[in-house]
Formats: C-alpha cells, structure tokens, sequence
C-alpha cells in the first residue's frame, strides 16, 4: 500500500513542482523588493514637529525632483489628516466619506525642491509632472532625497526598478511554469507552425517597435500609465485596500497591469509602448496557428502577415490603450475554442480542462475592456459548430456550466477592487464610464450620436483596399470547398460578434472598439492569398506558391511607409485616402492628438521667454505641454504670440488676420496641426 500512495504521488508531485519553482522565484522576487526598495516616504528624513502640526503625525523632510518646468498636480493620501509642503506650496488633506486624498496644482520650474510631509504611517505622495493628467500616481522613491536641495542627488528619477523587475519577476515565473507544464504539447505542434509564428511574431514586433511615440502622445496614455504603474506598485506591495484601487477604476485591470510593467522603468511612455508592441505582436503571431487549424499553415502565415503590416493594427500596437491587449484575447479565445475537441473528445472530462481554458480567457478579457463579454457568444458559437454531432446537445450544457462561472472569478481574481463589494464597485465604474463623447466628422456632418452602422463603414474604410479584396477571395475559396465551409462561418462569426457594440452608447473613436475584426479581416485575407498561391501551384510539384504573400507584403509595407508614423489617420486608396477623407469631413482625422507632440515641440524651441500661446483650438487640450513660462492660457487669439490649431480640417478655429502659418505637420496630406506665428504683436526677441 505504501508502495502504490508513492507511485500515485509521483505524477501530482511532478506536475507541481514547476509550480512550486514559480512560488519560490515569486517568493524571493517579493522579498528582494522589500529589501532593497524603501517605500517613498522611508527614503525622506525624519524631523521634529512643528506648531500647528496633526498631533502624533510622523513628519519627513528632504528634497523631490521636479524634471519638468511647469504646472504640476501634487497631492497626498492619508487615512487622516495629512500635510505636504512644496517649495513652499502646501496641500492638506482629511479623510471624507467619498475619498481619502487631495491635490492641487501649482506651477514649478525644473529642477529640485525641498519637500516636507506630515502625516500618519501609510501616508502615500501623489503627483503628475507636466506631461501626464487624469489619475494621480504615486511619487516614486527615486524622485525623493533625505537631503535639502543644494545636495540632494537622485538615481533613475521617476523610475520604481525595483517594482518593475519584481512584478516582471512574477510575470515570467508564471509563464515559465506554464510552458514547462505544457512543454508536450508545445513540443506537438508542427514545426512550421512554430517557424511560421516566429517570423510573424518577429516582423509584426520590429515594425511596432520602429519609432515608437513617433505619432507623439496620445489621448488616454498618460491615464494609462499612471494607474497602471500604480496597479504594479500595489500588487508587488501587496496592498489591496480600497484606496489603492481608486485610480481609473471605470474601466478593469488588465491594460493598466501591462501599461505598469513597461511604465515603471522610466520617467516616459516609451516602456508601456513597447509592452503594446510586444502585446499585438502575439496577437498578430496567433493568427498563424488559428490559420492551421481552419485550413492550413500557409493561410495562417499570410494572416499573420496582413495583420503584422495592417496600418490600424500598426498604430494601435504602439499606443498604451486596451486595443492591443484586446485583440490578443480575442485571437486567445478564437484558438482555444478551435482546441476544446482536439483528439476526438467527447467526454465532459476529456473537455472540461479546455472548457476552463477558455473561461480564463474569457474572465481575462472583461478584465480588459467590458466589451470584450461580446466574445462569448462567439466561443458557444464556436463550440456549437466544431463539436461532435453525437455530444451537441451536451456541449451546451458543458459550456454554460464551466465557461461563465470560472470567467467570473477568474475576472473578480484579477482586480483586488472586486474583492470587497463587487457589485458595488462595478457599479460605480459603470456610472463613471458612461458619458457623452465629444463631437467627431462622419460623412460630412460633426457629430456625437452616429448611426449604429457607424462602425460597418468605418471597418471598410480603414481596410488598405487589397485587404479588402484578398479577403473577399478568401470567402469565395472557403464557400466553394465544402470542407472550409465550417471554418468560414466559425470566421465570419468572430468577424461580426464586435459589431455588438454598435447597441451600446459607445459609437465613437473609429475602429477601437472592433479591433479584433481587423485581426478575422486578416485572416480571411490570409485565406484569399494562400487560396491563390495553391492555384498558381497547381500541376508544380509544389502545393503552395509564396509570391502572393510576399506581394501582399510589399503592398502593404509601401502603405505603411506613406502613411508613416500616424497609421491611426489611414484610409483606404477606394475612400480617396486621408487627405480626401479629410476634405470632406467623412471621418475622423487628427482624434487622437497625433501630431501634436511635434508642433509643440516646435513652439518650445521657438518661443522667446514669456510668449503667451493660445491652446483653447486644441482638443484633447490636456495634451498642450509646452514649456513652463508659456503654460498660462490666454482666450483672446489676437493677444497671443503663437496659436496652435489642432483638426484643422474639421474644426474651426477663428486664426487672426496677422497671424502666419510657421509649421504644420500632415499625414499622407491631410493636415493634423498647424503653428501660427502672430506678427501683429510682434515676437519677443
């Protein structure tokens, strides 16, 4: 008896120690953190109280790094009265029903100030440096100096290293044991699968990674980052508090997990880009595999192609958002539905691990954008078409009783805010997320309130018409072979499913909200490309002819290149391209403040001391960071020595009669911003 307990203990025992391997790394990982990182308020020095002074509060002074000048939000968290001092600039804060901090926005130039915080332990120090609104985020130990200004240095300004490479730590831990616990499987796949998803992965990465930021900041970047660093910050310190969870909470988790982990390395959104890239390069990669699966592995290469040169899918892969972590669940989901009758199961046993698979994938997808929920239609679809005809009926039943029920905790897993009050705290992101979004150009008229086929037309106009065409061929090829008809409509459902959010209020921002169309568009496109290469084989001793991929490449790499670096203002050559689009107000061209960077930069260096610039004809507006001595707003446009005017297509702008237009910056020839020079009050010297 004994005998048999030890045999019967040596599989489980196997099949956890990756596992245990992947605690012990978390473990040490954690504790090295704790070790070497000092929280913020542990780096300043301890002084002695003065009158008027929260009685018992703990007081610390020292210096913080201010690396940019001009106007910064400062505030402080505290579960009671706390104190923080500036440069001489104050903020005071007590604990109230609704919330347990306070900021307030003072204008400081670069460089170093003293600090003073009196507050109780657990005090935190929250501040956005010019270049970042919306949530507030921590002040990192590296921006803090127990030294007063004159002899103050500091080490990574702006950085958490030690956070990022503990949660980093984490993330390739888990990751690790995952693979080493499929290795099997991982090790069944074919061979060119495996190649195919490697040189997919790899092209789609290097053309994401190739001037990065160059389109400059975007709309919601910054609130992003500064909760997701936040989030990391949280997690590695083990703080699930209600409080430390307040930031961005309108929308889940995920895309902040990820936009944290590249954030927190450096004072710049450059780390959280290249995680999107990282991110949408998987999703592009992904594509190979669903491509072998439905028809074979040239179809999924050139999918993956498509979709690693599709300029939307580009331009989102290089921005900190939920698009990119959006479309990797859905190409997730797609796949492992594919998988769940692999080797003929038919049993609730045999399904039940990949049942559980998907609803992972499921819960993590919420986690990222509620939308995404509109997935699980598709997977029962999905699971409905593939099975067995003999366990149908059954499937239904299997899937509603896994699918949904591990969705829901491994989503309420994800976000320590849902650990206490779930339905409470859903609720109040919901009522926070919902809102009237500004006004937009479609079809000629501005407006905030499109049709519900909004996005049907913005997905036709978005597509490079050769996309358009190859997927076209793609569904001709399917429908004509019987044996692909079953993969065609498991495509065209994952292509239309997105579109559920056209019964939302949400019809807005062009194709965000159906990114993961774009990636089922490539694939019938992959479709329609390999469908022609076969042709062309035809009667060679080759099944496949590869030119067709490598000209769809080329085709859509010269797209690229002229539409390069604002790929989020493309549209197809069948609608005129950008600057058509933009003549006619048909859609919406400069939304995202693309190009706005540029111009900018161009009035900091250009502007004497003291200019006053006009920004009130920019949108989004919380993007004007020029420099410190030019921040403060001026109304009246024949008063002030530069104006910048953003969407200047679409959105007027009354430009004074002595002004000059000095700089603009286009995509593809549409105008995204221009730089008046007013000559009518002259320009300082």
């Amino acid at each position: 008896m004994p005998g048999a307990l030890a045999v019967n203990r040596g599989p489980l025992a196997r099949a956890l120690a990756p596992w245990a391997v992947a605690l012990a790394v978390i473990v040490l990982a954690l504790v090295a953190r704790a070790s070497c990182s000092p929280l913020p308020l542990e780096r300043l020095a301890a002084a002695p109280a003065a009158p008027g002074d929260p009685p018992g509060a703990r007081v610390c002074t020292g210096s913080i790094h201010l690396p940019r000048g001009g106007p910064y939000i400062i505030g402080v968290q505290s579960p009671t009265t706390a104190v923080l001092e500036v440069g001489g600039r104050r903020v005071t804060t007590t604990r109230t029903r609704d919330r347990d901090w306070k900021s307030e926005r003072f204008v400081f130039e670069a460089g170093v100030a003293p600090i003073r915080v009196v507050g109780p332990p657990g005090t935190r120090l929250l501040w956005h440096p010019p270049g970042r609104r919306g949530d507030l985020e921590y002040v990192p130990a590296s921006s803090l100096s127990p030294a007063p200004p004159e002899r103050a240095r500091f080490e990574h300004p702006g950085a958490a290293r030690a956070d990022a490479a503990a949660a980093w730590a984490v993330v390739l831990a888990i990751a690790g044991a995952i693979c080493f616990t499929l290795r099997a499987r991982i090790a069944a796949i074919p061979g060119a699968v495996l190649l195919g998803a490697g040189l997919v992965f790899a092209l789609a990465l290097a053309v994401r990674l190739y001037d990065l930021g160059g389109a400059g900041q975007t709309w919601d970047e910054d609130t992003y980052w500064s909760s997701g660093r936040d989030y990391v910050q949280n997690l590695v310190r083990g703080d699930a508090s209600d409080g430390a969870w307040v930031w961005n909470f309108e929308h889940p988790p995920v895309s902040k997990y990820l936009a944290g982990l590249g954030g927190l390395w450096h004072d710049g959104f450059g780390g959280a880009r290249a995680v999107s890239a990282l991110v949408m390069a998987l999703a592009c990669a992904t594509l190979v595999a669903i491509g072998a699966r439905l028809d074979r592995v040239a179809t999924g290469v050139a999918a993956g192609v498509v979709a690693a040169l599709t300029p939307h899918l580009v331009g989102h892969g290089q921005v900190v958002g939920h698009e990119a972590p959006t479309a990797l669940a859905w190409a997730l989901a797609l796949w492992t539905s594919l998988r769940i009758w692999d080797g003929g199961a038919v049993t609730f046993r045999a399904v039940a691990p990949r049942l559980i698979v998907v609803g992972v994938v499921l819960g993590v997808a919420i986690m990222i954008r509620y939308v995404n929920v509109l997935m699980a239609p598709a997977i029962g679809a999905t699971m409905l078409l593939r099975a067995p005809a003999g366990v149908r009926l059954k499937a239904i039943g299997w899937g509603l009783a896994v699918i949904p029920v591990v969705a829901v905790l491994t989503a309420i897993l994800l976000w320590p805010r849902l650990w206490s009050s779930p339905l409470v705290h859903l609720s109040s992101s919901w009522a926070k997320l919902k809102g009237v979004h500004s006004d937009e150009p479609f079809l000629g008229r501005i407006t905030n309130t499109p049709p519900r086929w909004y996005f049907v037309v913005y997905l036709g106009a978005t597509a490079p018409v050769g996309v358009l065409l190859a997927a076209g061929g793609g569904i001709v090829a399917w429908a004509r072979a019987s044996e692909r008809r079953v993969a065609l409509a498991v495509a065209l459902i994952w292509l239309v499913v997105p579109f559920g959010v056209m019964f939302s209020p949400v019809r807005q921002d062009g194709i965000r909200y159906i990114i993961p169309s774009l990636l089922v568009l490539a694939l019938l496109a992959g479709a329609g490309v390999a469908a022609l290469g076969a042709r062309l084989a035809r009667g060679g001793r080759t099944r496949f002819v590869a030119w067709p991929v490598a000209a769809v490449a080329v085709y859509l790499t010269i797209t690229c290149a002229r539409i390069h670096p604002f790929y989020l203002d493309y549209y197809g050559e069948h609608v005129g391209g950008t600057a058509a689009v933009a003549r006619s107000k048909r859609f919406e061209v400069a939304w995202w403040g693309e190009g706005l960077e540029h111009a900018i930069a161009y009035v900091n260096r250009h502007a004497a001391r003291g200019d006053r610039v006009h920004r009130s004809c920019v949108e989004p507006n919380h993007l004007t960071w020029f420099r410190g001595d030019l921040w403060e707003p001026i109304a009246d446009l024949r008063a002030a020595h530069w104006i910048v005017h953003y969407q200047p297509s679409w959105r007027p702008c009354p430009i004074p009669p002595g002004a000059t237009r000095v700089y603009s910056v286009w995509a593809q020839g549409a105008p995204l911003v221009h730089v008046y020079r007013n000559e009518a009050i002259g320009v300082r010297p």
